[in-house]
């Protein structure tokens, strides 16, 4: 599997999917919501901030450029994240913004490894999936 970051596994909303379980898991993975993989998930083509109009636009890459930014949807998916698996997808937006999308993925890269093995971590998982060592919450 690999085990580097990358800016195209970036969704529009700020989530990094190379830190979803649907990317890491060995059994019918997702490739991220940039992909054209033809076997997409449907949780995936059904997602509805992939597919907003305000942002299926080629000019805009990012929620963050959209003039509804956050919107409510955005807004409900980032609580759901911070309180279940303590990571915003509006932080990460306004970072990406911020320093570019090359140093918001080299601070992910650093941010989301495990301290014991080195592993890439889930954002979904309390837990490395390699070692099994507790994540910590209040993460690099």
């Amino acid at each position: 599997m690999e085990t580097k970051m990358s800016e195209g596994l970036i969704a529009r909303c700020g989530m990094n999917c190379r830190l979803c379980i649907g990317f890491m898991r060995e059994k019918n993975p997702c490739f991220g919501c940039r992909s054209t993989d033809p076997t997409k998930l449907i949780s995936r083509v059904n997602c509805q901030i992939k597919n907003c109009q305000k942002i299926i636009s080629p000019t805009i890459d990012f929620c963050y450029n959209c003039a509804s930014f956050p919107c409510t949807r955005l807004k409900q998916l980032d609580k759901r994240y911070r309180t279940k698996y303590q990571m915003s997808m509006i932080d990460n937006l306004h970072m990406i913004k911020e320093v570019g999308l090359h140093k918001f993925v080299l601070a992910q890269d650093d941010q989301w490894r495990c301290d014991q093995c080195g592993s890439l971590l889930s954002v979904h998982r309390s837990y490395c999936l390699v070692c099994h060592k507790p994540r910590n919450d209040d993460l690099k």
